[in-house]
């Protein structure tokens, strides 16, 4: 089972049941997907091990009880809540991307990061104790590469 905890309370994934896993990881896929569509950037397909790898981080993140980055050389975003609220507070940085003057900017690199044309696959790791609940997100190839004309090529203006 990619995701071994569900965002609502329950400790198994009988508990749960598994469509509410696929639901879940269901809706991160097309929420993203919906998102990149109004950039013109391909959809993302799921990778099992990037899964996995997501999921060891959103686990560390509970077990720590704290929202940072993991030391993967993909893209990475994570987030505190449900995976389609991480989605859509990332892509709501748009509002302060400057698509006249393209680059990374610190409070964008979550927005640029989902609609990156370059990235192709997608890994999902969800955590929660009942509490609280972390979301991770992971992109590869990994986007918010500063080379010359790459924010142009990757984060075009929405349609």
């Amino acid at each position: 089972m990619l995701v071994k905890r569900c965002v609502i309370k329950c400790d198994t994934p009988d508990r749960c049941g598994k469509s509410f896993h696929q639901i879940k990881m269901e809706e991160f896929l097309e929420t993203h997907n919906a998102y990149r569509a109004l950039h013109g950037a391909p959809p993302l397909t799921y990778n099992s091990k990037m899964c996995s790898e997501a999921q060891k981080w959103a686990d560390e993140c509970l077990r720590i009880h704290t929202l940072g980055h993991s030391e993967t050389k993909d893209g990475e975003n994570v987030f505190f809540k449900s995976g389609k609220d991480a989605v859509d507070a990332w892509y709501s940085e748009i509002k302060d991307y400057n698509f006249k003057k393209p680059g990374f900017k610190s409070g964008t690199g979550h927005f640029t990061q989902v609609v990156w044309k370059e990235s192709k696959e997608l890994g999902l790791g969800m955590a929660t104790d009942g509490r609280m609940a972390f979301v991770v997100g992971q992109y590869r190839p990994p986007g918010n590469f500063s080379n010359p004309g790459q924010f142009e090529a990757n984060v075009p203006k929405s349609s």
